[in-house]
């Protein structure tokens, strides 16, 4: 509602809004990116993509898997990422240590998402947990933000190089 309010008062381009967050909002961007069309591009950091890899439970799910498939499958962007057509930049801490957001999860989701054809990257910060703390790898961070936001948002796909 927000996204189509911003459109309709002339404020913003539907073609030039990206979505991103970290842990729980990485989760969201690449939901988000899976199952609407209100973005161009997207920024997920140490996110949970796969649910099926915690599968006793999450969030305020209890259930486990077993005894709810179909919620993890639903929640899993991993099982959507056919659907996932607009730029993803998955950047990941080498050392994060959230039981639901192991590297693995970005892995995994750049290895599916470069199977179905998609324009992605993945960063992988060294030495860094769940929160980046180096000071090295705050700025990597930032510097690969702007990057792909200049080139998918404010270039749309042109490259800026």
């Amino acid at each position: 509602a927000a996204v189509d309010e911003l459109v309709h008062r002339g404020i913003s381009d539907k073609r030039q809004i990206a979505v991103g967050g970290h842990s729980y909002g990485g989760f969201m961007t690449a939901n988000l990116l899976a199952h609407t069309d209100l973005f161009c591009a997207g920024i997920a950091r140490s996110g949970a993509y796969n649910r099926t890899l915690t599968p006793f439970g999450f969030q305020a799910e209890e259930r486990t898997l077993w005894e709810a498939p179909e919620v993890y499958f639903e929640m899993s962007a991993f099982m959507h990422v056919d659907k996932i057509k607009d730029p993803l930049l998955l950047i990941h801490g080498e050392a994060d240590n959230n039981s639901g957001t192991y590297p693995m999860q970005s892995e995994r989701l750049y290895n599916a998402l470069k199977g179905q054809g998609a324009t992605t990257r993945f960063v992988l910060l060294p030495h860094e947990s769940h929160g980046y703390k180096g000071r090295e790898s705050v700025l990597h961070t930032l510097w690969e933000m702007t990057e792909w936001l200049n080139r998918y948002v404010k270039g749309n796909g042109i490259s800026t190089e």
